[in-house]
């Protein structure tokens, strides 16, 4: 058994270990099948835990490199989420093309047959959105094998028999072959004619930005939209687990936010919108979700694409 204490400092996951016991990492990239199914959207650290040595799960760490250096789940590779977004003209950080992405996602040791876990630390919504807006990420690319652990690193450092390791895991670099479907990842003059077809809207921004009170230049929403700010989906004192099912459904219809038909997920830059398009496309079932990672930060610099400010109720 392992006893551990956690500290947290700012968004960098710390864990001293007392008395660790090592995992013997398996062969990741070897796989027996070439068989692929969706995965459940979130596991447990429980359900972590029983298959911690299946040779088909990766575990993708999202702690900062310092971060991992110092501890992480025995087995994990460690990505850095800025390499999982780019900066591009006019439309902020967004989706790199598919060439870079299958590099990337290759030299974690990720095969098509891989059960990805994404590991973030679990300390706030804001950082839970980082697994989220990778999750999309692989699913935009055809990878449906993808969960996300529920609470994220902290969450599984409550459990009596963690496995943590201080020591990087060896990785055996993929040929990652995507079947990728950019319909997911709307261009703005795709989301501007879902506007003009009446399509439901909804920002995942504070209050403040929606009501055009914080935003720059071009203050204010996309007309029409919904307002859900996005850190009201997750637990708000275990701020890294996701609300139960029951109270997403009464959060969506306070907010008056359908939980079915075509919608366009928007932010600022399409991560805080990844946390609302993961709860409707994935929790809620509603395939007809789309995530807008261009988001304000590229609608307010296209001068002809409307902006409103509501009045509040």
């Amino acid at each position: 058994m392992t006893s551990c204490i956690s500290v947290f400092n700012g968004s960098t996951f710390v864990v001293r270990v007392v008395r660790p016991v090592l995992l013997g990492l398996a062969a990741m990239a070897c796989f027996l099948t070439t068989e692929t199914f969706a995965a459940e959207p979130l596991v447990t650290p429980d359900w972590l835990q029983e298959h911690l040595s299946d040779d088909t799960i990766t575990i993708v760490d999202l702690q900062p490199a310092a971060g991992y250096a110092r501890i992480h789940i025995a087995g994990s590779v460690n990505s850095d989420f800025n390499k999982w977004r780019q900066p591009k003209p006019v439309k902020g950080m967004s989706l790199p093309d598919e060439r870079y992405l299958k590099e990337l996602i290759g030299s974690l040791g990720i095969s098509r047959n891989s059960h990805v876990v994404l590991a973030p630390v679990g300390v706030n919504a804001g950082e839970i959105a980082v697994a989220t807006r990778i999750y999309w990420t692989f699913k935009v690319l055809g990878h449906d094998n993808i969960s996300i652990l529920d609470g994220g690193l902290i969450a599984y450092s409550q459990l009596n028999d963690a496995k943590w390791s201080d020591q990087p895991t060896t990785i055996t670099r993929q040929n990652y072959q995507a079947n990728a479907d950019l319909s997911l990842a709307p261009e703005a003059s795709e989301v501007l004619q879902a506007w003009k077809d009446g399509i439901s809207f909804v920002d995942y921004r504070s209050e403040g930005e929606y009501f055009g009170k914080a935003g720059g230049d071009r203050p204010g929403t996309i007309p029409n939209a919904k307002n859900l700010p996005f850190e009201l989906l997750v637990e708000p004192v275990k701020g890294g687990r996701f609300l139960p099912l029951d109270k997403i459904k009464a959060l969506f219809t306070a907010h008056k936010v359908p939980m079915q038909g075509q919608q366009i997920a928007f932010c600022n830059s399409g991560h805080r919108a990844s946390l609302g398009w993961f709860v409707s496309h994935e929790l809620l079932g509603n395939k007809d979700v789309r995530l807008y990672d261009g988001s304000m930060a590229e609608w307010t610099k296209l001068p002809d694409y409307p902006i409103a400010i509501p009045q509040a109720n």
